[in-house]
C-alpha cells in the first residue's frame, strides 16, 4: 500500500488556502458562447476538483502527479495542445471550454461534463489567472477551418503520398500504429516519454473526434509535444486529404472513407494486407 505522505498534504492545504487569496488578485473572466466565467467563482472549483494533479499553484505539481504517466498541465506555462489558434500562441477560452468538457484521451485529464456550463466558465477564467501570458498577450485569432471537400479516391490517395512525403511515418509508423522509427525517442515539454497517436485506433484523437477537429490538429500542431504545425507547410486541402487518408487507417471503424477505399480493388488489397488477423487474446480488445 503506498505510504501517505501526511506532512505534504498539509503543507499543499495550507497552500490551497493562502494562494487562492493571491491569485484571486488578479481578477479574470472568460467568454465561451453566451457563457461569462469569473476567476472568483472559478477559483472554488479549482481547489475543489483541480489541484490535486495541477497543483495549488496550478504549476502541475499536485499531490497525484508523480504517480500519473503523462504529467498534468502546467498552467504558468500557458502552452496548451488543443487549440484553434495558430502554434505558439494562447487559445480561446472557447477552446479551454471544450477541453474541460471534452477531457484528452490518453491521459488522466477526464471529461467534467458533470460541471454545468456556468461552472465550466468560471474555471477556465481562474486558470487563466495562473499565468502571466494573459497579462500581456492576447489568445491568437482562430484558424480558418474551410469546408470540407467532396470525399474522393483521389483525395485519399493524395494524402496517402502526402503522409510519405511528409515523412509522418518516422513518427506514426507506415501503417499509422504509432510506432515509427523515431516513436521511441519522442519526448513532451516535460521530458517525458510520449506515444505518436495510432491512428488504426477506434478511439478519438486527444482534441476532438470530428474531421474538423483532426484539420486544427494538423494545422495548429499539439503545443508542448513534437506533433509540430503544418500551416506553412500545406494548403488547406492538403490537410483535407490526409484527414481523409488518415480515415482509412482505422480498420474498425466503418467511416465514409473506408467504405469508400475498400470499394476499390487497391484500397480493399492495401486494407486487407495491413490488417492483423487471428489475434484475438480473449481479453475483448480487437487488434
Amino acid at each position: 500500500m503506498r505510504r501517505i505522505n501526511f506532512a505534504r498534504i498539509a503543507v499543499n492545504l495550507v497552500l490551497a488556502a493562502a494562494l487562492p487569496v493571491l491569485a484571486g488578485a488578479q481578477q479574470m473572466e472568460s467568454h465561451a458562447g453566451k457563457w461569462t466565467g469569473h476567476s472568483e467563482a472559478g477559483r472554488q472549483l479549482y481547489y475543489r476538483y483541480c489541484w490535486g494533479c495541477h497543483g495549488a499553484r496550478g504549476n502541475g505539481d499536485g499531490e497525484n502527479a508523480p504517480y500519473l504517466n503523462i504529467l498534468p498541465r502546467n498552467f504558468v506555462a500557458g502552452t496548451f495542445k488543443c487549440r484553434s489558434t495558430p502554434t505558439g500562441t494562447l487559445p480561446l477560452d472557447q477552446d479551454l471550454f471544450n477541453t474541460l468538457g471534452r477531457g484528452i484521451n490518453f491521459t488522466n485529464m477526464p471529461n467534467w461534463s458533470a460541471l454545468t456550463d456556468q461552472q465550466r466558465a468560471d474555471l477556465v477564467a481562474f486558470i487563466k489567472t495562473f499565468s502571466p501570458r494573459w497579462k500581456t498577450e492576447k489568445p491568437g485569432d482562430p484558424i480558418q477551418v474551410p469546408a470540407e471537400p467532396a470525399l474522393s479516391v483521389a483525395s485519399i490517395k493524395h494524402g496517402s503520398e502526402l503522409f510519405q512525403k511528409l515523412e509522418c511515418w518516422k513518427c506514426h509508423g507506415q501503417e499509422g500504429r504509432g510506432d515509427g522509427p523515431s516513436a521511441s525517442t519522442l519526448t513532451d515539454s516535460n521530458d517525458q516519454p510520449i506515444r505518436p497517436y495510432n491512428f488504426t485506433s477506434d478511439n478519438r484523437s486527444k482534441c476532438g473526434k470530428t474531421n474538423q477537429d483532426l484539420y486544427k490538429i494538423f494545422m495548429t500542431g499539439l503545443d508542448g509535444t513534437p506533433m509540430p504545425s503544418f500551416a506553412d507547410v500545406i494548403k488547406p486541402e492538403d490537410a483535407w486529404d490526409l484527414v481523409h487518408f488518415l480515415r482509412t487507417l482505422q480498420y474498425n471503424n466503418k467511416s465514409p472513407e473506408l467504405t469508400l477505399w475498400l470499394g476499390t480493388k487497391e484500397g480493399a488489397e492495401i486494407v486487407n494486407a495491413k490488417k492483423v488477423q487471428n489475434t484475438y487474446t480473449g481479453s475483448g480488445v480487437k487488434p
